[in-house]
């Protein structure tokens, strides 16, 4: 074989190679399952017809909790324009009863992840979506503190909102565990003055 051929068959090897390891994708491929690579996605608080009840966020199934959830609470969403379990869940006890030191701080940082932005920073109700009336809410959400309506509410009525939503403010099942959601709880009740805080010395200690 002359060297020439030997140069030229290297030569196209080498390119061959070069762009066959390219990470530009120039098609698309065969898609196994289609409807999987091309469901439409949907908001998380949008209507959805996948779903028989038109919900995105949806929870575990009936009788079902998620591996590995704690403190899991079988809790039924009331039917239309029905109230009896949003009230019947005032008896729900908080399993956690008082926040120490790294409790507290991870309890306040999944607090103003999620809610902050509406009941703010302060648990006044005044979040960035209202930031004294020039945000885009057009009312002032929920003032968690100085409120006697909301600082009377029972925990498990807290938690059933949390859970299910409630007015204008949507479920946060999905986002957290069943753990924070009792965790923001006793948060806001140790704001409110209801549930003993830990020492100044021990919050300093975990900053």
């Amino acid at each position: 074989m002359k060297r020439s051929t030997i140069v030229f068959c290297g030569l196209v090897t080498v390119i061959i190679a070069v762009v066959g390891c390219s990470d530009v994708k120039r098609t698309r491929g065969t898609a196994y399952m289609p409807d999987m690579a091309d469901s439409r996605a949907y908001e998380t608080y949008s209507a959805n017809p996948v779903f028989a009840d038109g919900r995105t966020s949806q929870g575990p199934v009936a009788g079902t909790i998620k591996r590995g959830e704690e403190y899991p609470v079988h809790l039924e969403m009331d039917k239309q324009g029905d109230t009896a379990n949003y009230f019947g869940s005032r008896a729900l006890p908080n399993p956690i009863q008082s926040l120490n030191a790294e409790e507290l701080k991870e309890s306040e940082r999944i607090y103003l992840i999620n809610c902050g932005i509406c009941h703010g920073q302060k648990l006044d109700g005044n979040g960035p979506l209202w930031k004294d009336g020039d945000g885009p809410f057009p009312s002032k959400p929920a003032s968690l503190v100085g409120d006697a309506k909301y600082e009377a509410m029972p925990d498990g009525q807290m938690f059933y909102s949390l859970t299910f939503g409630k007015n204008l403010m949507g479920s946060y099942a999905s986002q957290l565990s069943a753990k924070q959601r009792w965790m923001v709880i006793t948060y806001i009740k140790t704001k409110q003055g209801k549930v003993a805080a830990p020492t100044a010395t021990a919050v300093a200690e975990v900053k």
